[in-house]
């Protein structure tokens, strides 16, 4: 019996359509059977952020990104051609208009194939963000436990 494939993608980007195409990425790689990671550092943890405003005490510079990073998948912007907002409203609309799946939809079933989605504790603790202001059921670590999964990995992304 063979041993099960993994898959580990380390998600930095903080774009919607970026974030997506990883997560469209890991779905299908559990389609198939692989074991996936889904590794969110710096602004990718955007995708992680819960939409409603959670008070947790931060200090200044925290608070500040906080308010400058978008609060969970729907909100975050378009890599290319943003427009102030417009472009995501549009790649929404189109996506709805060809019955595709939504980035909250796909973060969703990621969740629900197991794909492990794991928030990276230093990049947490650089931008002030707490567990609580977080989706949960998401793990928890650092870059020595990506390492990990990412050695053992059959294929490895950074988007």
């Amino acid at each position: 019996m063979s041993e099960k494939k993994k898959t580990t993608i380390v998600l930095f980007s903080g774009d919607y359509d970026k974030a997506m195409a990883a997560y469209i990425i890991a779905n299908g790689a559990a389609a198939y059977d692989h074991e996936v990671t889904i590794f969110h550092t710096f602004w990718g943890l955007n995708a992680l952020r819960k939409e409603e405003g959670i008070d947790v005490k931060k200090g200044f510079l925290e608070r500040m990104f906080g308010k400058m990073m978008p609060k969970g998948a729907d909100k975050m912007g378009l890599s290319k051609m943003n427009f102030a907002g417009l472009g995501p409203k549009m790649i929404k609309n189109v996506i709805k208009k060809h019955n595709a799946m939504s980035l909250p939809s796909l973060i969703e079933m990621a969740k629900e194939q197991e794909i492990k989605l794991v928030a990276c504790t230093m990049t947490m603790d650089l931008l002030g963000l707490q567990k609580e202001e977080l989706m949960d059921g998401i793990d928890y670590a650092g870059v020595a436990a990506y390492l990990g999964d990412a050695e053992e990995g059959n294929v490895n992304l950074f988007i």
